[in-house]
């Protein structure tokens, strides 16, 4: 019993739209250092945004060729509320330093 011939590949040799990609390991990698930027440190939110937002344009210009836009997308965003997170953090901590001085010149003034 025969089925026939397979059905062609698309233009040129390439496989056909729609088929499964390659997984793009840029995406994993802005995954993670998202994660681990939001769990236990800040700065790694740099990182996480720059390689989630180039693995996401990479992943878009592949044309179907590679997957993990979401990975990429959840990394660049954590990476991102990490960055704020950490801004509003700095200049936290600088307020509260800046009233500490103040109220410690204010008080040993008096005397």
């Amino acid at each position: 019993m025969s089925y026939g011939a397979p059905p062609p590949p698309g233009p040129y040799g390439q496989p056909m739209q729609g088929g499964m990609g390659q997984p793009h390991g840029s995406a994993t990698t802005a995954m993670v250092l998202g994660i681990l930027s939001l769990v236990c440190c800040g700065f790694l939110g740099i990182p996480a945004y720059i390689v989630g937002r180039r693995a996401e344009q990479e992943i878009l210009a592949s044309n179907g060729a590679l997957t993990g836009e979401g990975m990429a997308k959840a990394g660049w965003i954590m990476g991102l509320i990490s960055m704020i997170l950490l801004a509003l953090g700095i200049v936290l901590w600088a307020v509260i330093l800046g009233a500490g001085l103040l109220v410690g010149d204010s008080s040993s003034s008096g005397y």
